[in-house]
């Protein structure tokens, strides 16, 4: 599998990539990928049960960090940040409440080091790994070890994804991107899309929620009183 032919990701807009990278990823139309997406929104009771998931946010503080893409730490470091300033000024952790949305290219995160290392995740959404600045082959903020992530003034920090949900961090991925991007390297890999996708949700890490899209979810967040910030 060459970088260039499963890269599907660029900076550029969501459509955009997906309309440029169509040839090189065997895909004729950009229909071919949302067609995917009737036979996979979400069922009534996935629904209540992502609406629901909102209903956990009760602090006074309260934030959504939007994470498009890899962009190095920031996405893990900011809700970090968010909690220990909060703590310095006086409010605990129980007082806030802070959602991240893993959404567009920034989906990896949500998944197992076995996917990332089976689908080269690394490669194909420019995922570096900060301890080697190559492309990563597992997933770099799940289970890190302490020290691996050192913010300079404050020395290390736990900006693991599982050390942050164990302060009450919650995550949440987007299921069109999923269904988008498992269907086009499905293409490129000549395999069944809907095994693909399957593959990926049944490996995303404990405690993740799949929304509907990450704009949807993002939306709900805000609803629910949290303010926004772009984490990348």
């Amino acid at each position: 599998m060459q970088n260039k032919d499963v890269n599907v990701s660029s900076r550029r807009g969501f459509l955009g990539t997906l309309a440029t990278g169509a040839a090189a990823l065997g895909i004729t139309t950009l229909a071919t990928p949302f067609a995917g997406m009737a036979a996979t929104n979400f069922s009534p009771e996935e629904l209540r049960n992502a609406d629901a998931w909102f209903n956990k946010i009760k602090g006074k503080h309260r934030i959504v960090f939007d994470a498009t893409r890899p962009h190095e730490i920031y996405p893990f470091a900011w809700p970090r940040v968010f909690l220990l300033t909060n703590a310095a000024t006086g409010t605990t952790e129980k007082d806030c409440n802070v959602v991240v949305v893993l959404r567009h290219d920034a989906i990896p995160y949500a998944m197992q080091d076995n996917l990332w290392t089976k689908y080269k995740f690394g490669e194909v959404f420019k995922a570096a790994d900060p301890a080697t600045k190559q492309p990563a082959t597992r997933n770099p903020f799940w289970n890190p070890k302490h020290g691996d992530f050192k913010i300079p003034g404050f020395g290390p920090v736990a900006i693991g994804i599982n050390e942050l949900q164990d302060s009450g961090v919650m995550f949440c991925v987007c299921d069109a991107a999923m269904t988008v991007y498992s269907s086009a390297i499905a293409a490129q890999l000549n395999k069944d899309a809907a095994e693909v996708k399957k593959e990926w949700v049944a490996g995303l890490l404990p405690n993740i929620q799949p929304m509907p899209s990450g704009v949807w979810a993002v939306s709900r967040a805000q609803e629910h009183g949290c303010t926004y910030c772009f984490a990348g």
